[in-house]
């Protein structure tokens, strides 16, 4: 018989036996499969009930982006990520702007919206005129399933519906929760879930979707910063980074590239702090799509000739409950970053998103994105192809003065540097 993906119960098996039978259908060598296993146990036990059927750990580079200055305080971010450039670009731009006073930057409320949609419910005007009059009961029904939120003086708050005019034939109810330091999406959901038999009982309908909406539009955070156009080229690039966003503006094919940028910064701290980094994604590129503007930052020149960034994106974030007191190394890197408030948490990612779309526009617009993302790159090409420490450092800038990267160039420089030297090395020995 072939291999084959069925594997009877494989969840209830031990973490090494998931491994086991991993290296057996891939064909994975002793080393390989090695590689895999973790030898933290009690890290792996955690991770064993964080998702299912683990086996394995993944580890990405985890850097820190400096010369934050938000709100008048300084910060240190922590990043997770792969790509080459991100974490030194993002310090490089948030150097830019200290020169200027760095950041300012503001959130709105916390608030969630939890959507129960309703349909086969006869006339829509009695179903809404049904819901409205029992608003007070539905939200202190929602609110009894967290006494937290209700001791805070936070919870469900409103109730708005829509009517769908579409094949749906759908009435949806919006629950408007203020989550405080949450990042919301269980307890919503379970206030969703809570009120739904009432508004059946009450309109005739049937409830079908009972979940949070990952759109944000009252969370919205703001930041704002000027980059002197002495510092990034002059004022022929402060023109041109104010052209590439008005692009990005009306242009969607542009707009996706250059919401993209902001997003590199954005998600590269959730991720190290283990918040949904998914859901940030879908709401910030909706968001964009409904806003009326594209591009989820703007510049303009100042009277002096300055460059003044400014970015609004819905950000959903918590620092409290989740995953992220699971894991001691998340835990320190939360301690890193300092952020007391799911609304202070919101300020520097939405700084942290403005750096970075900065930093990508002012190279676009001056020496091009390649120079100085593909030096960086090259780095990563000749680790790959086998070299290491300072072997690596050179073989880089040599792809670089040639103009060509790639792993077959680093394997074909890396044999000729290690050839000299042990020619070098045996005439030395020769003397």
């Amino acid at each position: 018989m072939g291999r084959t993906s069925k594997i009877e119960k494989f969840y209830d098996l031990n973490i090494d036996q998931r491994l086991r039978k991993v290296a057996e259908f891939s064909d994975l060598t002793e080393e390989e499969a090695g590689i895999l296993l973790d030898p933290d146990k009690e890290k792996m036990e955690i991770m064993d009930h964080i998702i299912e059927n683990v086996f394995s750990t993944l580890e990405l580079p985890v850097g820190v982006a400096t010369n934050f200055v938000i709100n008048g305080r300084d910060y240190l971010i922590p990043m997770a990520v792969e790509e080459a450039s991100i974490v030194a670009a993002c310090s490089n731009a948030a150097k830019i702007a200290r020169s200027t006073g760095g950041f300012t930057a503001e959130a709105g409320e916390p608030i969630i919206i939890g959507q129960i949609q309703l349909v086969d419910y006869g006339n829509a005007d009695n179903a809404k005129a049904s819901i409205m009059k029992n608003t007070d009961r539905i939200l202190n029904l929602a609110n009894s399933r967290s006494r937290t939120l209700s001791s805070m003086n936070a919870g469900a708050k409103d109730i708005n519906i829509r009517v769908l005019d579409d094949l749906s034939k759908s009435m949806v109810i919006h629950l408007l929760v203020d989550v405080r330091d949450a990042m919301g999406a269980n307890i919503v959901n379970t206030m969703c879930e809570t009120v739904a038999p009432f508004i059946e009982e009450i309109t005739g309908g049937k409830v079908n979707l009972r979940i949070l909406s990952n759109l944000t539009p009252q969370r919205i955070a703001k930041s704002r910063a000027v980059f002197p156009a002495s510092s990034i080229g002059g004022r022929e690039v402060v023109r041109r980074i104010i052209s590439a966003c008005d692009m990005a503006n009306i242009d969607p094919y542009r707009a996706a590239t250059h919401n993209k940028g902001i997003m590199n910064g954005i998600d590269s701290v959730l991720m190290v702090t283990m918040n949904d980094w998914r859901a940030a994604e879908a709401n910030a590129h909706t968001y964009s799509h409904i806003s009326g503007n594209l591009s989820l930052t703007r510049y303009y020149e100042n009277e002096s000739g300055d460059l003044v960034g400014e970015i609004n994106i819905p950000i959903s974030v918590g620092v409290v409950g989740g995953t992220t007191g699971a894991i001691q190394k998340v835990k320190i890197f939360r301690k890193i970053l300092g952020v007391n408030s799911s609304r202070e948490f919101s300020m520097v990612l939405a700084s942290v998103g403005l750096a970075q779309n900065f930093a990508a526009l002012r190279a676009l617009c001056s020496e091009g994105i390649q120079k100085g993302h593909m030096s960086l790159h090259a780095r990563n090409v000749a680790i790959t192809a086998g070299a290491r420490g300072q072997e690596a450092e050179k073989i880089a800038e040599i792809m670089v003065k040639r103009g060509n990267i790639s792993v077959s160039s680093a394997q074909e420089i890396m044999a000729d540097l290690r050839n000299a030297y042990n020619e070098k090395d045996n005439h030395r020995n020769e003397t």
